[in-house]
């Protein structure tokens, strides 16, 4: 295939992922839904964090051509869920402060939702999305400590730091994802190394928890189990391999586990939520 029929694949994929995002916004604005109580907005807050660097993970996924049918549907769920949980979020708002976090939220929302949708994956465009989603992050991160705070309750940290282990996952690929593509910022592998720690030191405290209960505990061992592989992928960077069908392996290793892993650590922070 030559360059040119190339670009007009990823033109043609980029549509086709755009339809369905059209298609899957229509559906989750019938499925709106309330929050529960304190520890659902929490969790739900905490998703956001997850969202903003799943989203980014998900089109640096489509740049490189890696998975294309599973990014695009990642990348097109991930701004369904993020804009419908925003709405939800911003109507719950217990405080002033929190109002103001997710009115901010909102506006930076609309930037960032033109740059995933607005084009073809670019490379240009790329690095501007890294700075954006640290920056979606990081509101996400206030608003789910604001939430925290005004719970009050033990059961409260758990929900925050599982859920947190969610958001670490994405952003661990995304800085992967990003170094393969060549539009990382300079402090990428600190960044990520920085994520790394901060995952293990969380797995540690959630596993001595005593409120886990057995459901819990084998969510948890899970979620060992698949880091295990998404770690080994992560050390091994590939830019030097000269075979780059093992680069293209490593990428989608490191695409398909930390999904796993989301999975797993979503499933335990919704039973943190419900059992704790």
């Amino acid at each position: 295939m030559n360059h040119r029929n190339k670009r007009g694949e990823k033109r043609r994929e980029f549509l086709r992922f755009s339809m369905v995002m059209a298609a899957g916004t229509s559906l989750m604005s019938l499925a709106f839904a309330k929050i529960d109580d304190i520890n659902d907005a929490i969790n739900k807050s905490g998703r956001q964090r997850m969202l903003s660097q799943r989203m980014a993970k998900a089109y640096l996924q489509l740049g490189q051509g890696i998975d294309i049918y599973h990014s695009r549907k990642i990348l097109a769920s991930s701004i369904t869920t993020f804009e419908a949980q925003l709405a939800e979020l911003s109507a719950y708002a217990p405080t002033a402060e929190n109002r103001q976090v997710f009115a901010l939220m909102e506006k930076n929302w609309i930037d960032y939702k033109n740059q995933l949708s607005g084009a073809v994956p670019n490379t240009t465009a790329a690095k501007n999305l890294m700075l954006m989603s640290d920056e979606m992050l990081m509101l996400a991160q206030s608003a789910t400590v604001q939430l925290e705070k005004f719970s009050g309750s033990p059961s409260a940290k758990l929900v925050n730091l599982a859920g947190r282990q969610r958001m670490l996952s994405q952003r661990m690929a995304k800085y992967y994802q990003a170094l393969q593509w060549g539009v990382a910022p300079p402090d990428a592998i600190a960044k990520l190394e920085a994520a790394r720690k901060d995952f293990i030191a969380a797995m540690d405290v959630l596993q001595g928890a005593p409120a886990n209960t057995a459901q819990i505990k084998d969510g948890l061992a899970l979620a060992q189990q698949q880091w295990l592989f998404f770690d080994n992928a992560l050390h091994q960077f590939g830019e030097k391999s000269a075979n780059p069908q093992d680069k293209l392996l490593l990428l989608n290793t490191v695409a398909s586990s930390s999904e796993r892993i989301l999975e797993v650590m979503d499933n335990v922070t919704s039973l943190y939520q419900k059992n704790v």
